[in-house]
């Protein structure tokens, strides 16, 4: 898993979450979209205003997520892939998404928790080649600096003992 220090999220990619997001909240009547990364930094909020402070929420749902995978491993599972939290007026429902980041989508009576999660199992899949893509590209530039960094380094080696 990789931390947030090491990657950043581009425009165009910020552009493509928050379509899905968009299209999510449409497809499922819930109100709110957030993804949050396994640290706990919001990266995307669609639908209405959040009445809470989205800074606090992001920490808390990584660490929720975190102390749930702890709790999986403690019965045998590997994982927990989706959480959900049932509330007297509000719901959410929470995703992994690429083993990176966290989906959290908001909703209350207006939809069922049926027709969220079979909404989030096809966000999944277009968020993870998202964030695939996204680390894909983030690996590359390292990796053709070290290969240069290398190539650079033979020659001057070759130089060196006059190969």
């Amino acid at each position: 898993m990789s931390g947030a220090g090491t990657w950043s999220i581009a425009e165009e990619d910020h552009r493509k979450i928050t379509e899905h997001l968009g299209a999510l909240l449409k497809e499922s009547q819930a109100h709110g979209a957030l993804v949050v990364d396994r640290a706990g930094q919001l990266l995307a909020n669609v639908g209405d205003e959040l009445k809470f402070d989205p800074t606090t929420f992001a920490s808390l749902t990584a660490a929720d997520f975190s102390a749930n995978d702890q709790l999986a491993k403690m019965i045998g599972e590997p994982e927990f892939g989706s959480l959900f939290h049932q509330g007297e007026k509000e719901s959410m429902y929470l995703a992994d998404v690429a083993r990176r980041v966290i989906l959290v989508v908001l909703f209350d009576q207006r939809t069922t928790v049926g027709l969220v999660r079979l909404k989030v199992k096809q966000t999944v899949n277009d968020l993870t080649k998202v964030f695939d893509d996204m680390f894909g590209r983030a690996g590359q530039p390292g990796q053709q600096k070290q290969a240069k960094l290398l190539e650079g380094a033979e020659d001057e080696i070759d130089k060196l003992f006059g190969d």
